[in-house]
C-alpha cells in the first residue's frame, strides 16, 4: 500500500476501498490476535489473545486491514459469518503506510489498533521475524461460533463490556473450542500428554496442570477495574463480565461465562451462565443462582439492584430491586409461596399496583418484583413472601 501522508488521504483511502471492494460491509467485529496452537497438531488453534478487540467501531482501521490482506493475495468473503486469516511482514507494513497520519498520535488510549501493527513491527524489526503465530479476526454476522480466534473475540467482548450479557450468539463455542490442560496460563494438548507422557515424566518435565476445561480463566485475559477484587482466580471463568466494584470471594463463589455483575456487587455464590446480579446486590455464601439449564425452564434469571441472597439460598426466578431470600431457601419457578392480603397491598405498592390477587403463588408469579422478602416458617416448614423492610446496602469501603 502506498504511503499515506495526510488525514484527508487517509479518508479518500477508506472510501476507495469500500466503494471498490466486491460486496464489502463493515464487520461487527475485528482484532488481531495471536494464537497458541497444538504441541501434537501443529495447526489446531488452542487459544487466541487478544490486545485490542473492536466492536461495531474502528471500520477505517478493519478496511485498511481488508485492503493490506488483498494485498497479499487474500480476499476476505463478506458472506461469511466469520473470517480468520494469517498475517505477515507485509501485512504489516502495508498498515504501517496507510496510519502514517496517526502515527504520532497512536500512544496510551489513542489509536490501539496502530499501537498493536506497530508492536508487532518492532518485533520483526528486533529479531527478524514474527515470534509467534498471529492471525485477524473478523465477525460479520453474529451467528454461532466456528472457531477458536471468533470464540475468543466474543469472549472477549463480554468480558470487557464491549457489549451486554446474553446480547449475543455464543452457541457453537463449545464444539469450538477444544478441551485442554491449562499450565501457567498456556493450553495443553491432551492428545499430547498422552503422546509423550513417559518422557515427559521421566525427565521431570511433566507440567503442573492447573485445571482442565474448554474455557480459560478471566484473570489470564482480563485487567480489572481497580476497585474489583478476585481473591481466587479459579472462581471466574473467561466470558464472565464484572462491574466495577465487584468482589469475588474464594470459597464456594464463581462466576460462569456469559454471566456477571452490573454494578459493585459481593459474590460468595454462584452465578451461572445467563445470570445478572445488579449492582449493590449481595450473594451469600453458598447461594446459587441457577442458569438456564438449571431448572428455569430455560428463562434467564436476572437478580435487581440491593438484592440479597442468603446463605446456601437457591433462586430459580428473576427477582427485582430490594428483595430477601432468607439462607437455605429454595425459590424455584413451582415452588408454592403463601402471601397474606396484608402483605399482598404492600407489595403491590411498590410493583405499580399489579394485578395478582389470591392467598398461594407459584415463584413464577412473583418472577422480577420488587421488594420482597421471601422466609420458611421454622414451626411448619411453610414457604411465605412479605414486603422487605430492610434497605440492603453493601459496605461501600469495600467496593
Amino acid at each position: 500500500m502506498e504511503l499515506i501522508q495526510t488525514t484527508d488521504a487517509f479518508k479518500a483511502l477508506i472510501e476507495n476501498i469500500k466503494s471498490s471492494t466486491t460486496g464489502y460491509k463493515d464487520p461487527l467485529a475485528f482484532g488481531i490476535c495471536r494464537v497458541d496452537l497444538g504441541q501434537l497438531n501443529i495447526g489446531k488453534s488452542l487459544q487466541a489473545t487478544y490486545p485490542i478487540i473492536n466492536w461495531n467501531e474502528n471500520f477505517g482501521s478493519a478496511a485498511i486491514f481488508i485492503r493490506a490482506l488483498s494485498e497479499q493475495g487474500i480476499e476476505v468473503d463478506f458472506n461469511e459469518s466469520e473470517v480468520v486469516c494469517d498475517i505477515n511482514a507485509d501485512f504489516l507494513r502495508s498498515c504501517l503506510n496507510a496510519f502514517t497520519p496517526y502515527s504520532d498520535e497512536a500512544y496510551g488510549d489513542a489509536h490501539k489498533n496502530i499501537q498493536v501493527i506497530s508492536a508487532l513491527y518492532n518485533q520483526i524489526m528486533n529479531s527478524g521475524s514474527l515470534e509467534g503465530e498471529f492471525k485477524v479476526t473478523f465477525i460479520f454476522a453474529d451467528e454461532a461460533l466456528k472457531s477458536v480466534e471468533a470464540s475468543y473475540l466474543k469472549l472477549y467482548a463480554l468480558s470487557q463490556a464491549k457489549v451486554e450479557l446474553r446480547s449475543i450468539n455464543l452457541n457453537g463455542a463449545f464444539g469450538a473450542l477444544p478441551n485442554v490442560a491449562w499450565s501457567n496460563g498456556q493450553p495443553i494438548e491432551l492428545d499430547y500428554l498422552r503422546e509423550f507422557e513417559i518422557e515427559l515424566k521421566l525427565s521431570n518435565e511433566y507440567p503442573h496442570i492447573d485445571f482442565v476445561d474448554k474455557f480459560p480463566r478471566f484473570l489470564q485475559h482480563i485487567i480489572p477495574a481497580d476497585n474489583t477484587r478476585i481473591l481466587d482466580t479459579s472462581k471466574v471463568r473467561f466470558g464472565a463480565q464484572l462491574a466495577a466494584g465487584t468482589t469475588v470471594m474464594p470459597g464456594a463463589s464463581y462466576v460462569n461465562f456469559n454471566a456477571g455483575t452490573t454494578g459493585p456487587v459481593m459474590v460468595e455464590g454462584r452465578i451461572s451462565s445467563s445470570a445478572i446480579v445488579g449492582a449493590g446486590s449481595d450473594v451469600g455464601g453458598g447461594a446459587s443462582i441457577l442458569g438456564v439449564l438449571s431448572g428455569t425452564d430455560g428463562n434467564p434469571v436476572s437478580i435487581g439492584k440491593n438484592t440479597l441472597l442468603g446463605a446456601n439460598s437457591t433462586c430459580g426466578i428473576p427477582m427485582g430491586d430490594g428483595c430477601i431470600l432468607d439462607a437455605g431457601v429454595a425459590m424455584l419457578e413451582g415452588t408454592k409461596v403463601k402471601i397474606s392480603s396484608k402483605e399482598l397491598l404492600k407489595i403491590k405498592e411498590v410493583n405499580n399496583n399489579i394485578t395478582i390477587d389470591g392467598e398461594i403463588f407459584k415463584g413464577k408469579d412473583l418472577a422480577g418484583l420488587n421488594g420482597l422478602h421471601f422466609r420458611q416458617n421454622s414451626m411448619t416448614g411453610e414457604l411465605t413472601a412479605s414486603r422487605s423492610t430492610r434497605e440492603i446496602k453493601l459496605n461501600a469501603d469495600l467496593h
